[in-house]
C-alpha cells in the first residue's frame, strides 16, 4: 500500500490534466456551445456531422496522416544509415555529429520563417536564386502550388528530424559490443551483413522509440505548416490543430472545435496503438 501512494501524484496529474479536459471537451462537443456563452443546448451528433461533411477539415485529416506517415518513414530511413556512418571514426567526427544535430536545436516554428524566405517565390528566394543562377531557370512558387506545398513541408521537417533521431540511433549503436562485429568478420561475413544481422536487430528498441516519437508528433503538427504556409494554398497544409484553433477560437465554433478535438483524440489513440503493435512485432522479428 505504501509504495501505490507514489502513484498518487501520476494519477491525480492525469485525471486533472487529461481525463477532466477530455470529458469536458466531449460534452462541449454534444452542444452548441461557442466558447464564450455559458448558455448551451443540447444538439447530439450534429458537430460531429459538420465536421465530416467540411472539405477543409477533411483536407486537413488527410495532410496530418500524410506528414505524420511521410516524415515518420523518411526520417527513418535517413536516420538509420546516418547514425552508421558517425558511428565510424574520420577526421572531424565531432563536428559533424554536432552540426547534424544543431539542425533540431531550433524551433519548428522558427524553421518555418526561415524557410519561407528561402523558398521565396521571387527570384531574391535563396532556391530561386541558385537555380536561375546554375541553370537560367524562372521563379517558381513553391510554395502556392499545393502538391509542391505540401512537399516543402514534408522536406524542411525530414531535413529539421534527420539529425536528432540519427543522434538517438547514435546512441543505440555505441551500446552494441564490438566484439559481434569482430566475430561476425571472422566468421567471413560482409559489411551488409552485419548490418542485417547484427546492426538492425541491437537496433530494434531504437527504431521503436524513435518512429513513436515521429508519429505522435507529426499527428499533432502545428508550428511549422502553420508558420511556413499558414494551411494553404487554400487548407492544402492544413493540420488538425491548426483547424482545431481556428474553429474552436478564432471563429467562435468551441462545439466543432470540441468535436474535432475528441476525433483527432481517437484517431491519434489508435495510430499510435496501431504503430506500437507493428514496431513491436518488427522488433521480435529482427531479434
Amino acid at each position: 500500500m505504501a509504495s501505490s501512494a507514489f502513484l498518487l501524484p501520476v494519477i491525480a496529474v492525469f485525471v486533472l490534466l487529461f481525463a477532466v479536459p477530455l470529458a469536458q471537451t466531449f460534452y462541449f462537443s454534444l452542444t452548441n456551445f461557442s466558447g464564450y456563452s455559458t448558455d448551451v443546448e443540447f444538439v447530439g451528433l450534429k458537430n460531429y456531422a459538420t465536421v465530416f461533411s467540411d472539405p477543409s477539415l477533411l483536407q486537413g485529416l488527410v495532410f496530418t496522416i500524410m506528414f505524420a506517415l511521410a516524415t515518420t518513414v523518411l526520417i527513418t530511413v535517413l536516420a538509420i544509415p546516418l547514425a552508421v556512418v558517425l558511428n565510424k571514426r574520420f577526421l572531424g567526427r565531432n563536428l559533424v555529429r554536432s552540426l547534424f544535430f544543431f539542425l533540431s536545436v531550433p524551433s519548428m516554428a522558427i524553421l518555418g520563417l526561415v524557410w519561407q524566405y528561402i523558398l521565396s517565390p521571387l527570384d531574391t528566394g535563396v532556391v530561386n536564386s541558385i537555380l536561375h543562377s546554375l541553370f537560367g531557370a524562372d521563379a517558381v512558387a513553391w510554395l502556392a502550388q499545393s502538391t509542391s506545398a505540401r512537399l516543402c513541408v514534408i522536406l524542411v521537417a525530414v531535413w529539421a528530424g534527420v539529425g536528432w533521431h540519427a543522434t538517438l540511433y547514435l546512441a543505440y549503436l555505441q551500446a552494441i559490443p564490438a566484439d559481434l562485429y569482430e566475430q561476425a568478420e571472422l566468421d567471413g561475413a560482409g559489411q551488409l551483413q552485419q548490418f542485417r544481422h547484427i546492426t538492425l536487430p541491437q537496433l530494434a528498441p531504437g527504431i521503436v522509440v524513435s518512429t513513436f516519437l515521429l508519429m505522435s508528433g507529426g499527428l499533432k503538427v502545428y508550428d511549422l505548416p502553420f508558420t511556413l504556409t499558414k494551411g494553404g494554398p487554400g487548407f492544402a497544409t492544413n493540420t488538425l490543430t491548426q483547424s482545431i484553433i481556428v474553429q474552436g477560437i478564432a471563429q467562435g465554433r468551441a462545439d466543432v472545435g470540441s468535436a474535432l478535438a475528441v476525433i483527432f483524440t481517437a484517431a491519434v489513440a489508435l495510430i499510435v496503438l496501431a504503430q506500437l503493435a507493428v514496431s513491436n512485432r518488427i522488433e521480435r522479428n529482427l531479434s
